[in-house]
């Protein structure tokens, strides 16, 4: 019964479910950037706080705000689930969980911050 129910299970609306809500991450990151300094949702302390990934030294990549980066990934992880394009889906799964990781290790290490929204 078990083995039935998990063959059943369409892996690409679980996929496209959590690319949306990582577009709506992106968005609210994107909009940190762009928006005046004020005291945002993920403000925690002078430590866990967004500000490092949306006002700080690692706001921007090559002159694009990094959030927008993100955006346009899960833009295309749903794109692969929708066509059913797994190694898109794959490639960019694995692109973003590094590139989240180089950010995450640097605000960590490099700048003692941490942004909650970024990590999840």
């Amino acid at each position: 019964m078990y083995t039935k129910f998990v063959t059943k299970i369409n892996y690409y609306k679980i996929i496209i479910l959590l690319a949306v809500f990582g577009i709506g991450l992106a968005v609210y990151l994107l909009y940190e950037s762009f928006g005046p300094t004020h005291q945002s949702l993920c403000y925690v302390n002078s430590v866990i706080n967004c500000e490092a990934s949306t006002k700080g030294p690692l706001s921007r990549l090559f002159g694009i705000p990094v959030p927008l980066y993100g955006l346009v990934g899960f833009v295309f992880m749903i794109l692969g689930a929708i066509k059913k394009w797994p190694k898109l889906v794959l490639g960019m799964a694995i692109f973003g969980t590094f590139f989240c990781l180089r950010i995450n290790l640097i605000e960590i290490f490099q700048l003692k911050a941490f942004c909650p929204v970024c990590f999840v």
